[in-house]
């Protein structure tokens, strides 16, 4: 089996020769998510960049001076992501997808169900003893505070 792995699923944005014709895209089809597993011999180990290579990506150095032994295989990975990278930037969206997700918006603004001054008020346990525990601290310092004064 192939995977159509193109974000536009043939809806126009390849050439004439290379879009799909004999099915239209399936709008209800589900996602779903594929485990890859990894080769045995990378293990646990986490694969790290060379300094040269991070260089080269920043730009401080020429491509010529990283390609060499084992950092060619990564400039060869980062240069097919820039190239990828700069093929999406340039494509096009289909012309209905617009009016799709305009469609979508809501045309008035929502209004709530009930003011937020007739809505239930529900208190927990734990906030009713919280609050009772502060109403009886803030009661004793407002009359120690009464008693100074007066006193």
């Amino acid at each position: 089996m192939v995977d159509d792995l193109r974000s536009d699923g043939g809806l126009g944005n390849a050439p004439e020769h290379a879009r799909r014709s004999d099915t239209a895209p399936q709008a209800n089809h589900p996602l779903t998510d594929r485990e890859v597993p990894l080769p045995q011999d990378i293990g646990s180990a986490t694969r790290v960049l060379s300094s040269a290579i991070h260089s080269w990506l920043d730009g401080e150095l020429p491509e010529a001076s990283v390609r060499r032994g084992d950092t060619a295989r990564d400039v060869d990975f980062w240069r097919q992501i820039g190239a990828e990278s700069e093929r999406r930037r340039h494509m096009r969206m289909p012309l209905e997808l617009e009016a799709r997700i305009m469609a979508a918006l809501p045309h008035s603004v929502p209004a709530l169900i009930t003011p937020w001054w007739q809505r239930e008020f529900v208190v927990t346990p734990g906030a009713a003893v919280t609050i009772g525990a502060t109403l009886m601290t803030l009661t004793a310092a407002a009359t120690a505070l009464i008693l100074r004064v007066a006193g």
